[in-house]
């Protein structure tokens, strides 16, 4: 009997005819024509190749001598499998089973099979059509399934290799060349492939255990190793370095700095655990900080192109909310299968939201499960600009800044700060409202927070400034190169640039046994006929001294000084928002007019000015701020005028509560003098020519100005005065001088004359009793101290000599007699100037001292 196999050879060539006459068309569409060659005989007695080729259709087939990369059909191969030779025309024997006992089809069972040959033919097509996700994968034993095998589509022929070999690439670690190459539409996109992101950790962990200094030392490991002996969770990472070391991870993380960040706390933990195996139990996560970041903005300077940019910005605290737990990997509970769902990371500007269960389809409810759900630190700041930095005219503007995880209370409201973190944006439907169409609210994610008080300003002293500041400080007439270098624009006022330099300087601050605290700065009241630069002299301290907060007396209330009370508009909680006094902390506070101030908001800064805190009582908020500054005030006479015949109390609207918290009084009054006034006018116009914008000093008027100078030198020279010597040290190196010496002196009381002070004091009292001008009470001999300490920090002095001693008591007793009624006013001197004749200069001062008490402006622009 002979096989059925067999029997249908003819319906097998037959199929062969039929591929040869459908792929030769298609063949002369594409390749060159190629001869056909016949003589392919339909032997019963050829032997088959292989079972398959036999049972599958053709194309089937010829798939499978396709591989991954695809097999040119119609090359040399084709043509050889059909040459006229016997032995590739006829079929192997030994595939086939001659000895079994098969019966012949008949016509019914054969147009059955070929039924169900074409059943399977249209099965392959329809699997043909279908995407690769929903075919059937390979066998578990590794060999094809030509019936499961996607088939190859001719266009996939003419398909760019381009894209595969990207594909490939992509799946691949990328070198640190390759990663500068952005293959994607975006820099969000690039980043988030997994071959870039494997190529990140990689360079940024070599980065952090191979960075080393100048001195060949671990930088990242000492800092990871100090981290975990303080059990902290914030490393942080000099951008300097890393843009150095690898300037490709700089520029990705300057341009997107959410998606890096988190990579970095990742491989920040890993190199963590390398030291610490079991720091996971402490904290959850190891949070990269960025300092040393190199562009610095303004509020103010803050743009949409700044939008998830990494960004340096500073100002001062205004405001600060409370600390609320935030989520930020939320898990679910399915109410009605019970099945958990998550973790989901909650961002800081989207809602997590789930819409149906993946186990039951269900659409809700969803209950939060509170226990597996990881919660952060959440706290919101105000932060505005800085006063100094505020142009003229203009309101200062205000960010909101948002402190997660450790970053929590780092600073509290008053405080200046530098804040660098993640410009963002989040939509706000009440400004939508409010402006009719599409506008977004912008805030400040904090990534480190740095107070500027630290440094105090914010800029620090380089080694060549300290070793300038060092060589100044041993010129034995420091003290009076740095009082004439106050106001160089203002002719005379000797008093009041000595009390401005005095009060820059400051004292120091001390906490006595029953931890009563003892203020360290030294408040001036400037209170003079108009005209006599008062103002002048504030602006000129709001821009030399470190950190100054100017207020007026007449647009200044109690809350404005002081704190206020207000309701945040997004939690609805009371928060406090510091005024001048808060704001003005570790610096001088500037009010002018401060005689127009109200009785009750005078009354409020009482607190300030000697406890150097303000206590609030207010919305069930109790709390206390510091107000650690010393105040310069300028007030006006009553009346206008100062009237020398009438006490100092009469002449000024203010208590004598208020009075004796300031320390040295100047009063200015403005005489006439045709001596005096001729040299005044001389120095204002000569000043007037050197500061016009379009002078440029030629040689000749150079050699006017040298003229006019020496001249003026002379004429006070000849009338008993000193030189005058304006500007001797610049208002930069000045600035530095004052920050150096409030940083780093603090003078101590060793072996003063405690006799003489005793004695001064009792004098000072009974003699204000006599005249009943303003009582002398302990708060001015704790002045004297105070003074004293000033002018040893202008020598960079560790001890206080007796020469400050000297130098405090002659400021105390000239702001003593210089505002008593003229009656008694040289009486007083005769009296105190044994008191007086000890400090430097003091007798050849004392021959006139009206003379340091007539000045006025020499620019009042």
């Amino acid at each position: 009997m002979s096989s059925p196999l067999r029997n249908n050879m003819s319906s097998a060539n037959r199929g062969v005819n039929g591929v040869q006459h459908l792929l030769v068309p298609w063949r002369l569409q594409i390749f060159p024509p190629a001869p056909i060659r016949h003589g392919v005989e339909d032997d019963d007695d050829d032997e088959i190749e292989d079972d398959v080729e036999i049972a599958l259709d053709i194309d089937d087939a010829d798939e499978m001598a396709e591989d991954e990369d695809g097999i040119d059909l119609f090359a040399g191969n084709y043509e050889r499998d059909y040459k006229n030779a016997r032995d590739d025309t006829n079929y192997e024997g030994a595939d086939i089973d001659d000895e079994g006992e098969y019966e012949e089809l008949d016509a019914a069972s054969r147009r059955q099979l070929e039924a169900r040959l074409n059943r399977r033919d249209r099965e392959l097509a329809r699997q043909r059509r279908m995407p690769a996700a929903f075919l059937q994968d390979e066998d578990e034993d590794g060999d094809l399934d030509l019936i499961n095998q996607p088939r190859r589509r001719r266009h996939h022929y003419d398909e760019d290799e381009d894209e595969d070999m990207q594909e490939d690439i992509m799946e691949e670690e990328l070198s640190l060349e390759t990663l500068q190459d952005v293959k994607s539409s975006s820099l969000v996109e690039w980043i988030a492939t997994p071959s870039v992101q494997r190529t990140i950790r990689r360079e940024f962990k070599a980065f952090l255990t191979e960075y080393t200094d100048d001195h060949g030392v671990s930088v990242y490991g000492s800092r990871i190793k100090t981290l975990g002996e303080v059990n902290a969770e914030s490393l942080e990472v000099s951008y300097d370095h890393l843009s150095a070391s690898k300037a490709i991870l700089a520029y990705f993380l300057a341009n997107a700095p959410g998606e890096m960040l988190q990579l970095f706390d990742e491989v920040a933990m890993e190199v963590t655990l390398l030291h610490y195996n079991d720091y996971q139990q402490i904290h959850s996560e190891i949070h990269v900080r960025i300092t040393d970041l190199p562009v610095h903005y303004t509020l103010r300077q803050l743009r949409q192109t700044h939008l998830n940019c990494l960004v340096r910005v500073s100002g001062v605290v205004t405001r600060r909310s409370g600390v609320f737990p935030q989520l930020k990997y939320v898990m679910f509970d399915c109410a009605k299968c019970h099945t958990r769902l998550g973790p989901f990371q909650q961002e800081s500007n989207v809602e997590v939201k789930i819409s149906f269960c993946a186990n039951c389809q269900s659409r809700g409810p969803f209950n939060l499960n509170s226990e597996k759900t990881v919660y952060r630190n959440y706290q919101k700041l105000t932060l505005q600009e800085s006063p100094g930095t505020v142009p003229a005219g203009r309101l200062p503007r205000h960010r909101e800044v948002i402190l997660l995880w450790d970053l929590i209370d780092k600073a509290k409201p008053g405080e200046e700060i530098e804040v660098t973190g993640v410009y963002r944006n989040n939509y706000d439907a009440q400004l939508n409202n409010r402006n009719g169409f599409p506008v977004f609210a912008t805030i400040l994610e904090a990534n480190n927070v740095v107070k500027s008080h630290d440094q105090l300003a914010g800029f620090r002293l380089t080694e060549e400034d300290e070793h300038e500041i060092r060589a100044l400080s041993r010129d034995p007439q420091i003290v009076d190169k740095i009082i004439n270098s106050i106001a160089p624009s203002i002719y005379g006022h000797t008093d009041i640039k000595t009390a401005v330099a005095l009060s820059l300087m400051g004292g120091v601050a001390k906490v006595a046994q029953g931890k009563h605290h003892i203020r360290g700065d030294i408040n001036v009241l400037l209170l003079g006929d108009p005209g006599t630069a008062k103002s002048q002299v504030l602006k000129y301290v709001e821009k030399t001294a470190h950190r100054a907060v100017f207020a007026t007396g007449q647009g200044a209330s109690a809350v404005g000084l002081t704190a206020s009370v207000r309701k945040d508009p997004l939690t609805s909680e009371w928060t406090l928002e510091g005024g001048a006094l808060v704001l003005a902390d570790r610096g001088t506070c500037l009010i002018d007019e401060f005689d127009k101030m109200n009785d009750q908001d005078r009354t409020s800064i009482h607190e300030a000015m000697e406890q150097q805190t303000i206590s609030i009582s207010k919305a069930g908020i109790v709390t206390t701020l510091q107000a650690r500054c010393g105040i310069i005030a300028a007030a006006n006479p009553i009346g206008g005028r100062y009237n020398s015949t009438i006490p100092f109390s009469q002449n000024v609207e203010l208590t004598e509560p208020i009075l004796s918290r300031f320390d040295i009084l100047c009063v200015v009054r403005d005489t006439v003098d045709p001596a005096e006034d001729e040299r005044l006018a001389r120095f204002v116009v000569g000043s007037h020519s050197r500061s016009h914008p379009g002078s440029q000093p030629t040689d000749e008027n150079q050699a006017s100005i040298n003229t006019e100078h020496d001249t003026e030198v002379r004429d006070s020279a000849i009338n008993g005065g000193e030189p005058k010597q304006e500007g001797e040290i610049k208002q930069e190196l000045l600035r530095k001088y004052i920050l150096y010496a409030r940083e780093r002196c603090s003078p101590k009381l060793y072996n003063i004359d405690e006799e003489k002070v005793s004695k001064l004091f009792a004098d000072m009292r009974r003699e204000s009793l006599a005249t009943g001008a303003y009582p002398i009470t302990v708060r001015h001999l704790e002045a004297i101290m105070r003074i004293s300490e000033a002018f040893c920090r202008m020598r960079l002095s560790e001890y206080v000599s007796a020469q400050d001693i000297d130098r405090a008591i002659a400021v105390t007793i000239d702001s003593f007699v210089g505002s008593q009624k003229v009656s008694c006013k040289k009486a007083l001197a005769r009296a105190f100037a044994k008191y007086t004749l000890a400090r430097p200069g003091g007798g050849r001062r004392n021959r006139n001292p009206e003379r340091g008490q007539r000045a006025t402006t020499a620019t009042m622009a």
